[in-house]
């Protein structure tokens, strides 16, 4: 078994009982203990689990963002350059904000004649930086500074979104699988994307391949609802992605 496979493995049983023994990975992963412990550290290493004597313990938080933006740069990359490849003509556009929309704001501030309306102070600093020459608007949410990430929200972000109706919500959830769909671990960024999503004529999810199959804490996109995914070819090897294949109208792998 690959150690995405394993770590997805591991992932998933933690979620479902909050702590496991490395005794029960290896049974489950028909591992050694060895690989179980290097497992361990690899996914503490980037904030998923924390180790305890004999086995580890879920963390009941995402890493932040400053790690975020450190994981997976080249599979977020890919993505966020597939995504512009399909904006090819003006749009109105949503962004949330996270590390790959981060990224996808860099792509999109090279075409034109585009609308985005986010609330990510990065997303917006991306577009500042390139020539007017691209005449692209960017309109940045108002609402409250978000207390974890660079980014506004709150009700009043919840309003602001409302006022508009955008071609494509573009986001990028902490976890999608075929039950919940994509979903999100603080409440204020899943509310801010449910907002998008509902405001939007489409809805695309942008999620590296180590997001497909699991699931956070609050669903924000049910899986009918969603028109595109867009993840990594490393994704058809994970657990849970045939079933959201038969529920999704369009999968792009990169």
């Amino acid at each position: 078994m690959w150690s995405e496979a394993r770590h997805q493995r591991i992932q998933l049983m933690l979620q479902r009982y909050e702590r496991v023994t490395t005794t029960q990975v290896m049974a489950a992963l028909e591992v050694s203990r060895e690989t179980v412990r290097r497992d361990f550290l690899e996914l503490e290493a980037i904030g998923l689990l924390k180790r305890v004597h004999g086995g580890a313990v879920h963390i009941s938080d995402e890493p932040p963002i400053d790690k975020r933006s450190t994981l997976r740069v080249a599979a977020k990359q890919a993505i966020a350059k597939a995504t512009a490849q399909r904006i090819n003509r003006p749009l109105t556009l949503f962004m949330d904000a996270g590390s790959t929309t981060t990224l996808l704001a860099k792509e999109l501030s090279l075409l034109s004649e585009l609308t985005i309306i986010t609330n990510s102070l990065d997303a917006a600093e991306s577009f500042r930086q390139q020539a007017p020459t691209q005449n692209n608007q960017i309109i940045i949410l108002g609402g409250e500074l978000s207390g974890h990430l660079a980014a506004t929200t709150g009700s009043s972000t919840i309003a602001h979104i409302q006022r508009f109706h955008a071609d494509i919500a573009l986001l990028s959830p902490v976890g999608i699988d075929a039950r919940h769909g994509a979903s999100s671990f603080h409440h204020d960024e899943a509310s801010i994307a449910r907002a998008m999503s509902e405001s939007a004529h489409q809805t695309w999810i942008l999620a590296d391949h180590n997001k497909i199959g699991t699931h956070s804490r609050e669903t924000y996109c049910p899986v009918q609802e969603i028109n595109v995914l867009i993840s990594n070819t490393n994704a058809s090897h994970r657990e849970g992605f045939e079933e959201l294949a038969a529920c999704i109208d369009e999968i792009v792998l990169v």
